[in-house]
C-alpha cells in the first residue's frame, strides 16, 4: 500500500517547533517577574517560523492534555521587529480578545478563526488593524464576535444591579479591507446584515455563508466577475437564489449542500436547476449537492445506463443534467443523496455513502466545519471496517484521527470515531501501520478517555488499547494511561465490561516493565485500587475475571518492588487473601495468583516478620499439598516458606506449627513434583532464588531453589540458561556442592543444572570465524 506523506518521519522543523513550545523558558524565552514570558532580546524570527510556532501551539493546547497553555504566549509576537506573523489558524476557547490584541501590529495575510466563542466585538476592532494586509479571513463559528458588553448604568456600583448586557454591533463593515479576497462567515449569528457588512469589498473570490439564512442573495451579483467559490451549506434555497447563482459565471466551486436532518427544507433540487448550473457555470470543477432531495427524475433510466466499466465521461453520465458538462468535475458532493449509488458519475472524486472511497471523501471534505455530517460518515466507515476489509487503511486511519483531534468535545464524533479506531487497528491491519501512526492512535484514544466519562467512549477506547502490544507500545504514555485506567476503576458506579477490560489492561501494563515504572504506578494508588476491587467482589461472593486479573496485577506489580509489597500488607492484603481462600476453595487460578504475589512479599526480608503468624504459616503449609494448577500453588507456597526458613530458627516466633514439621512437609512436597512440569511463571531475574543457595541454616530452602533452577533450565533452556549464567549462578552452585550442610540430593541436582548450562553453552557457541 502507498505510504502517505504524514506517515514519514517528522521534519526537523516540526521537531524543533515542538521542543521549543514545550520548553519555552529554556529556549526562546525567559520569565519576567516569575510570571510573564518574554522573548530573549537577541531573537529575530521570520514568519515561516512564527506562523508554525503559533499554529502548533494552538494544536498542542487543543490535543495534548499534558501541554500547559501560557497566559502571555501571544505577547511574544507583539513586535514585528523581532517576530513576523503572516498566516495563522486559531481555534476555539484557546484564543481570547487580548490574544488578538497582542498581535495587532502584525501584517497578517491569512487569519482563520474557527469556533472562537470567547472573541467579542473587541476583536472586530482588532481586525481593522489587519485590514490593509488581510487577503484571507475566516470567522467561522465565532458566535460572539458581533456582541459587545454594554453596561447600562455606566458606573461601578450599578453593575451589581444591572449586570452587563450583550448588545449586537450593527455598524461594523469590511470598509478598508481592500485586499480581502477570501472570506468565511459560516454560522454567523442572526441580526447581522450580511449585505451591508460585505458591500465595501471590491473583488471577493471566495465566500462561505454556511448556516446563514438569507432570503435575498441578489447582492452576490456585485462579484459576478470575481467570485470563484461560493458555499451556502444549510441555507434554505428558493428559485430566487438559483437565479442569482446562475449569474455567477466565474464560479469554479459551488456548495449548496445541506444536513438533511437539521430542519425541514421546502426546496427540492430538480433536473432543470442542475441543467441551469451546467449551462451557465461553464467553469465549474466542484459541486456539492449533498443532503438534497431530488424532486423529479434526474437519472437516466436503468435500461439505458450502460453497464460495463464505470466511466467518468460526461457523455455516459447516469445523472442526465451532467451530460452537458464539457469535462468531468474534480469533486462532486452527493453524500446522503440517491444519486451517489448510480453507476456512471462524471467526477474524479465523489462524496457519498455507496462505498469506502465515497465515504472517505466525505470524511475528508466535511471534517473541519461539519462535525454533524462527519460523524455519520465515520459511522459508515465503521460498518465498512467491521464487515469488510478496508482497502485504504492508512487514509481511513488518518482521517479518523484528524476528526477525533479536531472535534475533541463532540460526543457523536468521539463515539463513532473511537469505535472505528477499534476495527482499524486490529491485528489484520497491523503490518500496514507505522510506529508513528500507531502512536497517534494511542494519543487520540487517551484524549477521548480524558475528555469523556461517557460509557461508550470509555469502552471503545479501552478496547482499542487492547489491539496494541502492551506494555511496549504504550510505554511512551505510561503514566498517563495508568492514571486514566485507575481513574476508571475508582469510579463508584461501574460498567462491568469496562471494569473487566480496564483491569486486564492494568495487569498487562505492569507485566514485564522496569521497577521504576512499577514504583511510580504503585504511588498512583494501583495497589489500593486492586484491593478495593477484590473487596467488592468478595462482598458479592463473585470470583470472576476481574477478581483473578486483580490478584494477577498485584502479583506483577509487587515483583521485586518492596514498596508495593509493603503497601499490599498495609492495606490489609493478607486479610483479603485469607478471605478469598475461604470463600473460593476450588478456584485454582486465583490460588496461583495469590501465592505468586505472596512469594514476592516473602522475598522482602523486612516484611517477612509480618507473615510469621500461626494462621499464615498453617495456611502456607496446608497449601503445600495443593494440586491446584499443576504444581504452581504448591511451588509458590513452598517458595514463601523457603524465604521464611532462610531467616533461621530464631526468627520462628510461633509455637504451632513446629519449624521441623513444616520443613518435613516442604521436603515431601518438593519430592512429589514432576521435574519436567511446564510452568505458569516468568522470571526476569534469578536473584531472589540464588540468594537461598550459599547458606547452611535451611537446607530445604537450598533444595527448593536448586529444584526451581533445574526445572527452568531443563524445560526452557533458551530462556533460562543464559539468564542463570549471566547472573553468576554457576559459581554459586559449585560452592554449594562443596558445603557439608547441603543434602546429597541437592548437590546431585546442582550438578545437573551446571551440566545443562555447559551443554547449552557448547551447542550455542558461535563457530563462524
Amino acid at each position: 500500500s502507498l505510504k502517505m506523506a504524514s506517515d514519514s518521519p517528522e521534519s526537523l522543523m516540526t521537531l524543533c517547533t515542538d521542543y521549543c513550545l514545550r520548553n519555552l523558558e529554556g529556549t526562546l524565552c525567559y520569565l519576567l517577574d516569575n510570571e510573564t514570558l518574554r522573548l530573549h532580546p537577541d531573537i529575530f524570527l521570520p514568519s515561516e517560523i512564527c506562523d508554525k510556532l503559533v499554529n502548533e501551539y494552538v494544536e498542542l493546547v487543543k490535543t495534548d492534555s499534558i501541554f500547559e497553555p501560557h497566559e502571555s504566549f501571544f505577547t511574544l509576537f507583539s513586535d514585528p521587529r523581532s517576530t513576523r506573523l503572516a498566516r495563522i489558524h486559531l481555534r476555539e476557547h484557546i484564543v481570547q480578545d487580548q490574544d488578538l490584541e497582542a498581535i495587532r501590529k502584525q501584517d497578517l495575510i491569512e487569519l482563520y478563526l474557527t469556533n472562537c466563542e470567547k472573541l467579542t466585538a473587541k476583536s472586530l476592532q482588532t481586525l481593522v488593524s489587519f485590514s490593509h494586509t488581510l487577503i484571507s479571513l475566516s470567522l467561522f463559528g465565532c458566535c460572539n464576535i458581533f456582541y459587545e458588553e454594554e453596561n447600562p448604568g455606566g458606573c461601578e456600583d450599578d453593575c451589581l444591579v444591572n449586570p452587563t448586557r450583550q448588545v449586537l454591533v450593527k455598524d461594523f463593515t469590511f470598509e478598508g479591507f481592500s485586499r480581502l479576497r477570501i472570506l468565511n462567515l459560516g454560522r454567523l449569528i442572526e441580526g447581522v446584515n450580511v449585505e451591508t457588512l460585505l458591500r465595501p469589498l471590491a473583488s471577493l473570490a471566495a465566500l462561505d455563508l454556511s448556516g446563514i439564512q438569507l432570503n435575498d442573495v441578489g447582492f452576490l451579483t456585485q462579484w459576478k466577475d470575481s467570485l470563484v467559490s461560493l458555499v451556502l451549506y444549510n441555507m434554505d434555497l428558493s428559485e430566487e437564489h438559483i437565479q442569482v447563482i446562475a449569474q455567477l459565471r466565474k464560479l469554479r466551486h459551488l456548495d449548496i449542500s445541506r444536513d438533511h436532518l437539521s430542519s425541514y427544507y421546502k426546496f427540492k433540487l430538480t433536473r432543470r436547476v442542475l441543467n441551469l448550473f451546467v449551462e451557465n457555470l461553464v467553469n465549474l470543477t466542484s459541486l456539492d449537492i449533498s443532503g438534497h432531495t431530488m424532486l423529479e427524475n434526474c437519472t437516466i433510466p436503468s435500461m439505458e445506463e450502460k453497464m460495463g466499466q464505470t466511466s467518468t465521461e460526461p457523455a455516459k453520465s447516469s445523472i442526465a443534467p451532467f451530460r452537458g458538462l464539457k469535462r468531468p468535475l474534480q469533486f462532486l458532493g452527493l453524500f446522503e443523496t440517491s444519486l451517489c449509488r448510480l453507476t456512471h458519475i462524471p467526477a474524479y472524486k465523489v462524496s457519498g455513502d455507496k462505498n469506502e472511497e465515497q465515504v472517505l471523501n466525505a470524511i475528508e471534505a466535511y471534517t473541519e466545519h461539519r462535525p454533524e455530517i462527519t460523524s455519520r460518515a465515520i459511522n459508515l466507515l465503521f460498518d465498512i471496517a467491521r464487515i469488510e476489509r478496508c482497502s485504504q487503511l492508512l487514509r481511513a486511519l488518518q482521517l479518523v484521527i484528524t476528526a477525533l483531534k479536531c472535534h475533541k468535545d463532540d460526543k457523536n464524533i468521539q463515539v463513532t470515531g473511537s469505535a472505528a479506531l477499534f476495527y482499524l487497528t486490529n491485528s489484520e491491519y497491523r503490518m500496514e501501520q507505522s510506529v508513528k501512526l500507531r502512536r497517534q492512535v494511542i494519543q487520540v484514544v487517551l484524549n477521548g478517555m480524558e475528555s469523556y466519562q461517557e460509557v461508550t467512549v470509555q469502552r471503545n477506547c479501552c478496547l482499542t488499547l487492547c489491539n496494541f502490544s502492551i506494555p511496549e507500545e504504550l510505554e511512551f504514555q505510561y503514566r498517563r494511561v495508568n492514571e486514566l485506567l485507575l481513574n476508571i476503576l475508582n469510579q463508584s458506579r461501574q460498567d462491568e465490561s469496562i471494569q473487566r477490560i480496564a483491569v486486564h489492561l492494568c495487569n498487562a501494563l505492569v507485566c514485564q516493565v522496569d521497577n521504576d515504572h512499577k514504583e511510580a504506578v504503585g504511588k498512583m494508588g494501583f495497589v489500593m485500587t486492586m484491593l478495593k476491587l477484590i473487596q467488592k467482589k468478595l462482598a458479592d461472593k463473585t470470583c470472576d475475571q476481574v477478581m483473578e486479573f486483580s490478584w494477577s496485577a498485584l502479583w506483577n506489580i509487587t515483583d521485586e518492588t518492596p514498596d508495593n509489597c509493603e503497601m499490599f500488607l498495609n492495606y490489609s492484603g493478607m486479610k483479603l487473601f485469607l478471605e478469598c481462600l475461604k470463600e473460593f476453595p476450588e478456584k485454582q487460578e486465583l490460588h496461583r495468583n495469590m501465592l505468586g504475589l505472596l512469594g514476592n512479599v516473602a522475598e522482602v526480608k523486612e516484611l517477612r516478620p509480618q507473615l510469621m503468624t500461626s494462621q499464615f504459616i498453617s495456611v502456607f503449609s496446608n497449601l503445600l499439598e495443593s494440586k491446584a494448577d499443576g504444581i504452581e500453588v504448591s511451588y509458590n507456597a513452598c517458595g514463601v516458606l523457603s524465604h521464611i526458613m532462610f531467616d533461621g530458627p530464631e526468627a520462628w516466633g510461633i509455637c504451632e506449627p513446629h519449624r521441623e514439621e513444616v520443613v518435613k512437609r516442604m521436603w515431601a512436597a518438593i519430592q512429589s513434583w514432576d521435574i519436567n512440569s511446564r510452568r505458569n511463571i516468568n522470571y526476569r531475574s534469578f536473584e531472589p532464588i540464588l540468594r537461598l543457595l550459599p547458606q547452611g541454616i535451611s537446607p530445604v530452602s537450598q533444595h527448593w531453589a536448586t529444584w526451581a533452577l533445574y526445572n527452568l533450565v531443563s524445560v526452557y533452556p533458551d530462556k533460562y540458561c543464559p539468564l542463570l549464567i549471566k547472573e553468576g549462578g554457576i559459581p554459586l552452585l559449585k560452592d554449594m556442592i562443596k558445603m557439608a550442610s547441603a543434602r546429597q540430593e541437592t548437590k546431585e541436582m546442582a550438578r545437573k543444572v551446571i551440566e545443562h548450562c555447559s551443554n547449552f553453552k557448547e551447542e550455542n557457541m558461535d563457530t563462524s570465524r
